[in-house]
């Protein structure tokens, strides 16, 4: 294929965090289909984050959110630098995952990795950190949690 539009290479950039000539290879390679160049992007960026799962993660932000002042939460997410801390997808990663805990009540960490993401049952919240994990190029990892309800004891 000869030509890729610039705008599905854009696209492919935006989505996956990967440089240009990374995306319209990826393209080329895909013959044009931007959804199998997306699926192949992400796998790639998975396996290269399973691989940073090893690396320490000692950054980060601690997120919390209160629901119409009956449930709180809190929550540690963790990454390798205070610049990607910074970052307004890991702010947005740490929000979604407060409002996750708000809304399902997970008992750990553990089982909060393998339920269903409240935006989207057709990934778990393991699979979002890995994306996250993936777009951002850093080993992020969910240290811990704490959800509060009015009225509910331990």
């Amino acid at each position: 294929m000869a030509d890729i539009p610039i705008e599905s290479i854009k696209r492919l950039r935006e989505l996956t965090g990967v440089g240009i000539t990374d995306a319209k290879q990826a393209l080329t390679d895909a013959g044009g289909n931007f959804d199998k160049a997306l699926e192949q992007m992400r796998q790639k960026g998975l396996t290269k984050a399973e691989k940073r799962g090893e690396r320490e993660a000692r950054s980060g932000l601690i997120g919390s959110y209160v629901h119409d002042g009956r449930i709180g939460v809190l929550v540690e997410v963790n990454c390798e630098t205070d610049f990607v801390a910074k970052t307004d997808e890991f702010k947005e990663l740490v929000k979604d995952l407060t409002l996750h805990i708000a809304a399902s009540d997970p008992a750990d960490v553990p089982a909060l990795l393998e339920q269903e993401f409240i935006k989207d049952p057709a990934k778990t919240v393991g699979d979002i950190v890995k994306e996250a994990n993936a777009k951002l190029g850093e080993n992020i990892v969910v240290r811990r949690l704490a959800r509060f309800e009015l009225g509910q004891t331990t």
